[in-house]
């Protein structure tokens, strides 16, 4: 299944699609959606009423998470990149909320940023609450997957040893466009897909989700042994080589530019980078 979070006639809603339509869940967003118990039955049951895909612009997936946990340095070619050993836990970082945006909404570059990055993204979406889960409840709290670009602000995120200040610039997170289930993808809940990142046509990240040091599943079961995972809650799994802050020469988005993130089976983000108020 492919589900997402629409903007129809000045609100929200959560729907799946099918095809060219649009099925109403009969929520207000994916996040209330997947807060249902018996959220799977109620999806592949719906059947209406049906709205055409066709103009229809996507929010973020989940517009509120309770919480958006992302992980860095989980490729090994952008450790190699980023001049880093290989880590023996995952390196984990928040963001908030306000960050996100949707799949085709315009990156907002802030005035006070001169290394404005990017970082194409595999997303875990939880569809089960979970707290320090085993193997197999990590497995089952997957409601599915998504993509995300952690668009970062690398002078702000180099001022100290802590990563937070460079990923929370509000509106610079796009994630989507769907959630899409794990029956559908090679691998289930440790997916294999190619991921990409373009710049103006230019591929800038080419990489596979299989070389993931920690595995969405790995992620979950220890994420979950701090803190309760509840439905809806976003786990960014890190991006692989090709950042603008690792090439020789830096280069990184001044604005104008079109960022376009996609992950196979899954789908794209495409955004313009704007410059904050202009959007």
């Amino acid at each position: 299944m492919k589900l997402a979070t629409a903007r129809i006639e000045g609100t929200t809603r959560a729907v799946k699609i099918d095809g060219d339509t649009l099925v109403d869940l009969g929520h207000a967003d994916l996040g209330a959606f997947l807060a249902q118990e018996d959220w799977r039955e109620q999806a592949r049951a719906a059947t209406g009423p049906a709205i055409p895909a066709t103009g229809v612009a996507l929010a973020p997936l989940v517009p509120r998470p309770t919480k958006v946990v992302c992980v860095g340095l989980n490729y090994k070619n952008h450790i190699q990149e980023m001049g880093r050993e290989l880590p023996k836990h995952p390196t984990l970082f928040s963001k908030f909320a306000e960050t996100l945006i949707g799949a085709t909404d315009a990156i907002e570059r802030p005035g006070e940023t001169e290394a404005f990055d990017w970082e194409v993204e595999l997303a875990v979406v939880i569809g089960k609450q979970v707290r320090r889960a085993s193997t197999a409840e990590a497995e089952a709290a997957i409601a599915g997957f998504t993509v995300l670009n952690d668009i970062t602000c690398r002078d702000w995120q180099f001022r100290t040893r802590e990563w937070l200040q460079g990923k929370n610039w509000e509106s610079t997170t796009p994630v989507g466009p769907y959630l899409v289930t794990p029956d559908e993808l090679p691998g289930g809940v440790r997916p294999t897909l190619d991921v990409r990142l373009l710049v103006d046509d230019e591929v800038m990240q080419s990489d596979n989700t299989g070389d993931l040091l920690f595995d969405p599943v790995d992620l979950v079961a220890y994420i979950s042994t701090m803190v309760t995972l509840n439905q809806g809650d976003i786990i960014a799994t890190g991006t692989p080589g090709g950042v603008g802050h690792a090439r020789k020469p830096e280069r990184y988005l001044t604005g104008g530019e079109t960022v376009v993130a996609e992950i196979e089976g899954i789908g794209r983000l495409e955004n313009l980078v704007a410059k904050e108020g202009a959007a």
